[in-house]
């Protein structure tokens, strides 16, 4: 039964995750609270290893919640279901935007859904950021002063070279500093 659930409860949000691996967060959240594989706190952590790792978040998000709920196979089923429908659909779009991109309603559509998926994953951010940073209606100053950190380096960096800090730095420093801040108890 869980491989079952794995394959349409990750099949769900792979066919609606419009906008890339981010916009796909509060997809997986609310499939992954739905069937109660995971709760809000551990769904935090996995998305920040997720972004830390190599891959795609959706796919390593996908792969590690198989693992957990249905070991190897359970993490081949909830990986192959998230990423089969874009597949299926880049195949049969490939041959359709041959002619339809041409098309105005297509091109309109297209810009319509760009500011969707912002929202979305803004919207999803900011509900992240506020469940880190006041967890139980308490604010968390080392988490504040972390953020506050980084994206000063971040933004500041962008001041100082034209390309900014690469995101691999900026991966290692949050992870130093998680490690420092909550590992260590600086």
């Amino acid at each position: 039964m869980i491989y079952l659930e794995l394959f349409l409860g990750f099949l769900k949000v792979g066919f609606f995750a419009f906008g890339g691996g981010y916009a796909a967060v509060p997809l997986i959240r609310e499939t992954v609270l739905g069937y109660g594989w995971l709760d809000d706190g551990r769904l935090s952590d996995l998305i920040a290893v997720s972004e830390s790792t190599p891959g795609p978040i959706m796919v390593n998000m996908a792969t590690y919640i198989g693992a957990t709920q249905g070991g190897f196979l359970g993490a081949v089923i909830a990986t192959l279901a998230a990423v089969l429908p874009a597949f299926v659909i880049v195949l049969v779009l490939m041959e359709v935007m041959k002619t339809a991109a041409k098309n105005k309603g297509v091109e309109a559509a297209v810009n319509g859904l760009k500011p969707c998926i912002v929202g979305i994953i803004l919207a999803t951010g900011i509900y992240m950021a506020g469940r880190n940073i006041l967890p139980q209606a308490v604010i968390d100053f080392k988490a504040l002063v972390l953020t506050a950190v980084l994206a000063i380096i971040y933004f500041g960096s962008k001041k100082v070279w034209k390309e900014g800090i690469s995101p691999i730095v900026l991966i290692l420093i949050s992870g130093t500093a998680g490690i420092l801040l909550y590992g260590i108890g600086v």
